[in-house]
């Protein structure tokens, strides 16, 4: 997740002119072709992008329409997604599969997180689940103890308002195992100390 240095992951007034909300976009300018980027971000773009076995995220994080899908409304990635993979997407209103091109195909689930998760660890075998965002849904894998590695990109930025990962959670039970500089964010790697969840 990039984040700014406030403790926000997406800006105010989050709309389909500013999916990441106002200044959001500045948060994200280390993976984003910044001349002022480096081989730290590079790296970090790299446990951005790894390939994993399922997704799960938000239906804010898959597109700006709210209540009933009265649109069809396909996602913000064009016809072929950087998933490659199933992603489950959080909705409290139904909605058939969405089969893209490169092997992405968005379900959507109304059962809640636990239920999401549940379809994604299912459909990734061994490959791993990526809690892809957004902010809400970061922090329901953080409450349910199911985040053993969590990657934050802090940049230089201050919104003052916007969307939180961790309100509400008391503790994190993780180390950071590796951090990367740039001009343009810190990059920090965070593992779970065994035997420990967040609450």
């Amino acid at each position: 997740m990039s984040i700014s240095l406030d403790g926000f992951v997406a800006g105010p007034e989050q709309s389909r002119e500013n999916p990441l909300g106002i200044g959001g976009l500045e948060l994200h300018r280390w993976h984003l072709g910044d001349e002022r980027s480096n081989e730290a971000d590079e790296t970090a773009a790299g446990w951005l992008m790894r390939p994993r076995g399922a997704y799960v995220m938000g239906r804010n994080m898959f597109g700006p329409i709210r209540g009933d899908w009265d649109e069809d409304w396909r996602g913000w990635w064009g016809p072929e997604p950087p998933y490659h993979a199933p992603v489950f997407v959080l909705t409290h209103h139904p909605h058939e599969p969405i089969e893209l091109e490169g092997g992405t195909t968005f379900h959507f689930v109304t059962g809640g997180f636990d239920a999401a998760y549940a379809q994604a660890r299912d459909a990734a075998g061994d490959d791993g689940v990526d809690i892809a965002g957004g902010a809400s849904t970061v922090r329901q894998a953080l409450l349910a103890g199911v985040v053993d590695e969590l990657r934050l990109d802090i940049a230089p930025v201050l919104l003052g308002s916007g969307e939180r990962i961790f309100d509400g959670v008391e503790s994190l039970g993780m180390e950071p195992v590796e951090v990367l500089h740039s001009p343009l964010a810190t990059h920090i790697r965070y593992r779970r100390v065994s035997g420990t969840r967040p609450h």
